[in-house]
C-alpha cells in the first residue's frame, strides 16, 4: 500500500510517522512518503501518483484547492470546503477532506462533551478554515470568522451560516488557521487573551501563536492525528470495497 504526502513544505511534517504506525497497526506491508510539490504542480503530481500505481495520498499547504481538479468525485466535506487533503486512487480518484473531522474531535476531546451550541471563531477563510466551518456548522457549534478581506470572510458567513466577528463578547474557544507570520491586530490580541482555550492548527516549529500571544495556546498535534486517522480509515474503507 503506496502513500504519500504532497505539498510545500513537508519536511516538517508528522504525517509519515503517524501514517507508519497506522500501517503497522492494520498488520499492512506498506509505505508513506513526503514529496515536495510546489504551488501549481499538485494536478500533474495527483495524475503521477495514480500512474505510479499510489494508493492514497494526503496534501497540505498550498495544494489542497488546486488538486479538487484532478478528482474524478469528491465527498461531501471536500465539495463544501473546495478543498482536498485525502485522496484515494480507486476506479475513480476520489478527493476528500479531514480537516473539519480532526478539529472538532480535538476540540471535543479538550472540552469532554460535543462542541454542539459552543461558540467557536475560527481564524481565516482559506482551505482549512472552510472544512472546520463546515463541520462546526454540520455539529451545531455557533461558530464566528475573522479575517482581514472583508469579502472572503462575509463569503464565509454565508456559506457556513457563521457570524461575523463580535466587537464584544467574543468567543470562548477560538482556532486559529493563520500562518506563522501572519500580524495579528490589537483588538483580535484582546479576543484570543480573552477565550477560555486557544487552537492553533500549526504544530511543531511552526506553531508560535502561544509565544506571539504569551498564554497556553493548544497546538495542531491533536488536530493533525485525529484528521490523519480519519484519512487512513477513508483509505481502508475504499480499500475494501
Amino acid at each position: 500500500m503506496k502513500l504519500a504526502l504532497i505539498g510545500d513544505p513537508v519536511a516538517h511534517s508528522a504525517s509519515p510517522n503517524l501514517h507508519r504506525g497506522f500501517l503497522e497497526e492494520n498488520d499492512i506491508d506498506g509505505s508513506y512518503i513526503a514529496i515536495r510539490v510546489p504551488r501549481g504542480q499538485g494536478a500533474a503530481a495527483v495524475r503521477r501518483l495514480r500512474a505510479e500505481g499510489f494508493a492514497g495520498c494526503n496534501v497540505t499547504f498550498p495544494l489542497k484547492e488546486e488538486v479538487v481538479a484532478p478528482c474524478e468525485r469528491l465527498t461531501d466535506e471536500a465539495r463544501r470546503a473546495e478543498a482536498v487533503n485525502t485522496i484515494f486512487f480507486g476506479n475513480q480518484t476520489i478527493g476528500a477532506n479531514t480537516d473539519g473531522i480532526g478539529a472538532r474531535a480535538a476540540i471535543e476531546t479538550l472540552l469532554d462533551e460535543p462542541v454542539a451550541l459552543k461558540r467557536i471563531g475560527v481564524l481565516g477563510y482559506g482551505a482549512t478554515a472552510r472544512a472546520i466551518l463546515a463541520e462546526l456548522h454540520d455539529n451545531d457549534a455557533y461558530t464566528f470568522c475573522w479575517g482581514r478581506d472583508a469579502a472572503r470572510v462575509r463569503g464565509a458567513e454565508r456559506r457556513f451560516e457563521a457570524n461575523a466577528w463580535p466587537a464584544e463578547n467574543p468567543p470562548e474557544i477560538i482556532v486559529s488557521t493563520l500562518p506563522p507570520e501572519a500580524v495579528i491586530p490589537d483588538e483580535l490580541m484582546t479576543a484570543l487573551q480573552r477565550a477560555d482555550f486557544v487552537m492553533d492548527a500549526n504544530y511543531g516549529a511552526r506553531a508560535t501563536l502561544a509565544q506571539t500571544l504569551n498564554r497556553d495556546v493548544v497546538p495542531g498535534d491533536a488536530m493533525l492525528e485525529a484528521q490523519a486517522r480519519a484519512s487512513f480509515d477513508f483509505w481502508l474503507a475504499h480499500l475494501a470495497t
